[in-house]
């Protein structure tokens, strides 16, 4: 075991934040005080970054007009891909897939327009800068449901169009739309879950050992 573990209580917190989290797309209205949000903004930007590039930007959106512009990006692209999903475009019409006009708090994320001038980490895997920006927002998620609010990540917009909306510069490209703020209730299960959309998949079936799983055994890399 392991002197530097935490109390059993401090971990219990910590797995169960983890276990309850939920992508909320129903909400309550009402506000978050400024010291709330600067915690949780504080506990986004703690996120680890490769090279330490920090590559995140975040948009508080306040101004309504906006708000509904953003909406209406949304809206034109949930349209679109209802479409793309043929049989089941139906379906997904119903679902509920953002909180945009109803939570008390939007922020877009975006990627730094200067990302590229970040080598380490990214010479082979570019993404990396989107893989650091995504542990930024899962730390504002987590942060927010110990705070008892709920956060939705929104991705049905098309990044240029919101991107000039926004006025951000060339190159610097949004990446999710976060609806925050009280919610009367949490979800037991994934919405997806409960609206019979989806299932998630079992950790069993996702977890192998050297090699992919269910596949044959690894081919050894030739050596340079």
């Amino acid at each position: 075991m392991s002197e530097h573990r935490y109390p059993d209580a401090d971990r219990a917190a910590v797995y169960r934040v983890i276990a309850e989290r939920r992508d909320m797309r129903h909400f309550a209205g009402g506000e978050v005080d400024r010291a709330t949000l600067q915690r949780l903004l504080a506990a986004a930007h703690r996120a680890p970054s490769v090279g330490l590039m920090q590559p995140w930007r975040f948009c508080r959106i306040t101004d309504p007009g906006l708000r509904a512009a953003i909406g209406d990006l949304v809206r034109d692209e949930t349209e679109l891909t209802a479409e793309a999903l043929g049989d089941r475009g139906a379906e997904f019409s119903r679902l509920k897939v953002e909180g945009i006009a109803e939570c008390a708090e939007l922020l877009v994320v975006a990627l730094t327009e200067d990302r590229e001038r970040h080598v380490f980490g990214r010479r082979t895997m570019p993404h990396m800068d989107l893989a650091s920006a995504s542990c930024a927002i899962q730390n504002l998620w987590l942060a927010a449901r110990t705070e008892g609010l709920g956060m939705g990540w929104v991705s049905l917009f098309d990044p240029e169009r919101l991107g000039m909306l926004l006025g951000f510069p060339p190159g610097a490209e949004p990446i999710a739309v976060l609806c925050l703020g009280p919610v009367d209730e949490f979800y037991a299960r994934p919405m997806l879950e409960e609206t019979g959309w989806t299932t998630a998949q079992p950790l069993e079936e996702l977890l192998a050992e050297n090699g992919w799983p269910g596949g044959g055994a690894p081919t050894a890399t030739p050596s340079a």
